[in-house]
């Protein structure tokens, strides 16, 4: 008689990898975030891809009558491994971007790893963002009736911001081809970025709930099997991505990171080499916070005023 499968990978209890290959999900998870009721956006969710049946979750202030309103694209983090659209923190992000930025906000979820490695999440971002064409173009969904799809923009929050790095590079300036969708620019926030070197925030304490073993095993997990962490997809501007990036035209890029990130260095490095190959981009580094101190409470006033430097960046950008 054979041995039982034995756990190999353990994401937070949240998710196991067994040595047979099963993957398991806990779905009685303990959030130490509470869902917010904010009675001023409403909410409902939409399919958006029936091949891999994935929905998304639409958000709209309740009083948007006789004003065009923005779209913004919130793709989630959890190292493409964890996470839905449905979890409190990202319920509580989103509706604070919708009322904060007067905006209908698109959550979509993505297949998730390792039962779908990378680049599945990039292809559902993309897929997402094709979608709200199809409403664009009459008989979609009552609540895109007045939306200004010449003003969309897409947020990504950590592994999100990853998504959104790969669906500005996919897209590219103008989103050609997604008419009357204009998409004007990208906000990520703590881009899940990766490399096989070691930076200098990543070498230093860990952070109060992510250390940097967590980091590598949603690599192990999420990356195409034999590719390590120099890959495209974890590294854009590594040394096997920037000549091909180089060539790419990309709309304005902001970046945003807490002082105290693990990912602080790969994200000003990021920020720095997308400068020097002369493409617009923003880096903001935000005193003292360590990752997710958006995710975590989004109506903080740190949280506060990074909306603020979200929607300058909306304002500026939307023409």
């Amino acid at each position: 008689m054979g041995s039982l499968p034995e756990v190999v990978e353990d994401c937070m209890g949240v998710l196991q990898l067994f040595s047979d290959g099963t993957v398991f999900r806990h779905q009685n998870i303990h959030f130490p975030t509470q869902p917010v009721h904010d009675q001023s956006v409403l909410h409902k969710d939409c399919l958006f891809s029936e091949p891999h049946d994935l929905r998304l979750r639409l958000y709209k202030p309740a009083s948007a009558l006789n004003r065009r309103l923005p779209v913004i694209f919130y793709f989630r983090g959890g190292g493409f491994c964890v996470g839905s659209r449905d979890w409190p923190s990202c319920h509580n992000c989103c509706q604070r971007l919708s009322s904060a930025l007067d905006a209908v906000v698109v959550a979509p979820d993505y297949r998730m790893a390792p039962e779908d490695r990378l680049p599945a999440a990039m292809d559902d971002g993309v897929a997402a963002v094709t979608w709200l064409q199809s409403q664009a173009a009459g008989g979609g969904d009552e609540w895109f009736g007045d939306v200004d799809f010449d003003r969309v923009f897409v947020v990504g929050d950590s592994s999100g911001g990853n998504i959104a790095h790969h669906v500005a590079v996919r897209l590219g300036t103008g989103s050609l081809g997604l008419g009357p969708v204009r998409v004007r620019g990208y906000v990520l926030l703590a881009p899940f970025f990766g490399g096989v070197s070691r930076t200098e925030s990543e070498e230093g304490p860990r952070e109060e709930m992510m250390s940097l073993e967590d980091l590598d095993r949603f690599w192990r997990l999420s990356l195409p099997v034999g590719e390590d962490r120099d890959h495209p997809l974890a590294n854009p501007v590594g040394a096997a991505s920037c000549k091909k990036l180089e060539k790419v035209d990309m709309d304005p890029i902001l970046v945003i990171v807490g002082e105290r990130e693990l990912l602080r260095d790969r994200s000003h490095d990021y920020a720095t080499k997308l400068a020097e190959m002369g493409k617009k981009v923003e880096y903001v580094e935000i005193k003292g916070k360590q990752h997710g101190f958006f995710t975590n409470d989004p109506y903080s006033e740190t949280s506060h005023e990074l909306v603020d430097v979200i929607n300058r960046f909306i304002l500026d950008n939307s023409s």
